[in-house]
């Protein structure tokens, strides 16, 4: 039997990485990672290679069936120079150490725009819909637009074997988040990737497209910004019951903010402006409950005794999360070495 194999992978544009994807036919192909070979593609076409000296390589680090086609896996990717060193675009290849110690939780912003208005749905060609208010996990026509193409995309990503958690609505109109969960940064970094591509290929047959930007709408306008919040917990956050461990990793993430806002994701000073929920760039501060800091002390954390996660609110929409999980590990253990 004949099987398709997507590998997908990120290219080389500055500053926000996009999606390739190519596929390859496999005979009798047994469904497990090890048996999907590296491939070669032209690094020239993407911003990751010069065209005298072209061929980049796809090293297969994930495997997923593809629900969206017969016979079909989707292969996410690595990429290589030719001489087999990880590429200047291998944001993968940040994480100097990871185990399932550290867990995370993405919450993935974003906007589904229209093609030809270049708005978001919902939006009229000539105005704005009425104000924020009953977009948030709103319900009715009048509230929640594009819910045919999130819908799917949830069921292609759940059938896929993503850890997506969840879905909503969020607070301005035609803006959307899902939720995946997984152990270990290179798994939560797969996931979130894979599921990106998803959107974007079901987003393909209704004409719409998806605007990763974390403030497609412009930082004037009194429209929320599309973040990737950073849930994150590692074996001694979930069982120390200390308070000062947490504050101790707080005040270590405040010592280190540009490392940070660097892998946060492009453009994200336009969203990060002590409004609308976030914390200004410019400023770093912590407190529980509190959606305004950059870092938010979950309630729950403090009501089952000092034992649970943090969530970094900081990070972009756009942003890697390879990068994103690698700089977060590496904070973390330097607060409690």
């Amino acid at each position: 039997m004949k099987t398709k194999l997507e590998y997908i992978w990120l290219d080389g544009y500055q500053p926000t990485q996009g999606l390739r994807a190519k596929t390859r036919i496999a005979e009798n192909f047994s469904g497990k990672l090890e048996d999907c070979p590296i491939w070669a593609f032209d690094g020239s076409s993407t911003q990751q290679a010069e065209g005298g000296s072209s061929d980049c390589l796809l090293k297969p680090v994930a495997l997923y069936p593809d629900p969206t086609r017969k016979n079909a896996y989707v292969v996410m990717t690595e990429v290589l120079n030719a001489d087999g060193t990880p590429h200047a675009s291998n944001g993968r290849a940040t994480i100097e150490a990871d185990d399932d110690d550290f867990w995370f939780g993405f919450e993935q912003e974003y906007f589904l725009m229209d093609m030809d208005t270049k708005l978001p749905l919902g939006f009229p060609v000539n105005g704005y819909p009425a104000p924020q208010g009953p977009y948030y996990c709103g319900v009715g026509a009048k509230a929640a637009f594009g819910r045919d193409i999130v819908e799917e995309h949830f069921d292609v990503c759940l059938e896929a074997g993503l850890n997506v958690e969840g879905i909503n609505a969020e607070v301005a109109a035609g803006q959307w988040e899902f939720q995946i969960f997984a152990k270990g940064a290179h798994d939560a970094g797969d996931q979130i990737w894979v599921a990106r591509y998803f959107l974007e290929k079901v987003c393909e047959k209704y004409g719409v497209y998806v605007d990763w930007h974390p403030k497609p709408l412009g930082k004037d306008l009194d429209w929320n910004g599309s973040g990737m919040h950073a849930n994150f917990s590692n074996g001694l956050m979930r069982t120390c019951g200390d308070k000062k461990v947490f504050e101790a990793i707080c005040e270590e993430f405040g010592k280190h903010i540009e490392e940070h806002i660097s892998v946060y994701g492009a453009g994200n000073d336009q969203r990060l402006t002590g409004k609308h929920e976030t914390a200004a760039i410019t400023d770093f501060s912590y407190g529980v409950s509190d959606r305004g800091s950059s870092i938010r002390i979950p309630v729950g954390t403090v009501e089952d005794g000092w034992k649970g996660r943090l969530e970094d609110r900081r990070p972009a929409s756009n942003g890697d999360p390879y990068k994103i999980a690698a700089v977060i590990i590496s904070t973390t253990k330097k607060a409690i070495v």
